[in-house]
């Protein structure tokens, strides 16, 4: 029983080692569209969670059109953003130290961020056919209080990003804790 499972375990490995490794060789052939395309991924899945199990839909109830929404809005404004972002830092900031670490966390929160968050509110206003009106109101009552959200759990995630992880895999590492991220940015951006 333990050679079974230990052998399927090794299965299971193998079959991540070679999807990473191709992510991998995707990644330095077009790392443009691989980061893009891996925001828009995140952002989409993010949403699937957030209506299945935050908001409890179930498939009935799932809005394909939310969904898809949120996944563009990964595809034309988190990935772009972002990808340039983290290039532009690194060429503002340059080393690994930890000053220069600590200098890209507060430039990537303090400067980015609030201007980021905001964006995202209004976007998502914007492709869910929203008012400027409803946007404005949108922005004042949840801004804060994401931006706050944000603190707790960003500044750590970017300091252990811009330390160990090399630039080209920044955006996908990311994307592994804009998995909760978005999620909750996707149940509040979509609340009534």
């Amino acid at each position: 029983m333990i050679l079974i499972c230990s052998s399927l375990f090794l299965n299971r490995l193998q079959g991540i080692k070679l999807v990473w490794r191709t992510y991998q060789q995707l990644l330095t052939k077009h790392p443009w569209k691989v980061q893009i395309m891996t925001a828009g991924s995140t952002c989409g899945i993010s949403d699937i969670i957030s209506q299945q199990l935050i908001e409890r839909r179930g498939l009935t109830d799932h809005s394909i059109k939310r969904t898809i929404k949120m996944t563009t809005v990964g595809l034309i404004y988190v990935g772009p953003i972002l990808c340039k972002w983290y290039k532009y830092l690194d060429q503002l900031v340059v080393g690994k130290s930890k000053v220069a670490v600590f200098k890209k966390m507060l430039l990537d929160q303090f400067a980015l961020a609030p201007c980021f968050l905001a964006g995202f509110i209004v976007v998502t206003g914007f492709l869910g056919g929203l008012s400027r009106e409803k946007i404005y109101l949108k922005l004042k009552n949840n801004y804060t209080s994401a931006l706050m959200s944000n603190y707790t759990i960003w500044p750590a995630a970017q300091l252990l990003n811009f330390y160990f992880i090399p630039l080209k895999n920044r955006l996908a590492v990311v994307q592994i804790v804009a998995l909760v991220w978005n999620t909750y940015l996707s149940w509040m951006a979509n609340r009534a």
